[in-house]
């Protein structure tokens, strides 16, 4: 069944102690490194959310970005598509990244972007079961 690691992490076996080997190297904690790959999620959901064209949304989801980063984030201009394909497509991109961000905003216990990420997934949902029934 299950065997525990039972090395020690190679860190330790080449360089001694942890910070003697990478002395020179930026150290970040968990939760710094958990509000990183968030952002990088709502930022990656914001751009989708843009190209769509839901303003609101997009604003909201800016403003968690703009938080954790403590920067504006780069926006995107909506784009015209007009083929139900892409528009599906689309919406089931920012359905998979609004999952991911959640997944990581449940993670760190912040559930402002836990509502608005779920809020986003139902809404892609929706929008991809309309689709689906034209």
């Amino acid at each position: 069944m299950y065997e525990p690691i039972r090395t020690k992490p190679v860190v330790h076996r080449v360089g001694g102690h942890h910070s003697d080997s990478h002395a020179g190297y930026p150290q970040s904690s968990r939760g710094e490194a958990l509000d990183i790959q968030l952002a990088g999620h709502l930022a990656a959901l914001l751009a989708v959310t843009d190209e769509l064209g839901l303003d609101g949304a997009a604003a909201r989801i800016a403003a968690q970005v703009a938080r954790l980063r403590g920067t504006d984030p780069v926006r995107v201009a909506h784009a015209d598509t007009a083929d139900a394909g892409e528009l599906a497509a689309l919406h089931q991109r920012a359905h998979d990244l609004a999952g991911r961000a959640l997944v990581v905003a449940a993670s760190r216990a912040d559930t402002t972007v836990a509502i608005l990420a779920a809020e986003r997934m139902d809404a892609h949902a929706a929008a991809l079961n309309l689709a689906g029934s034209h």
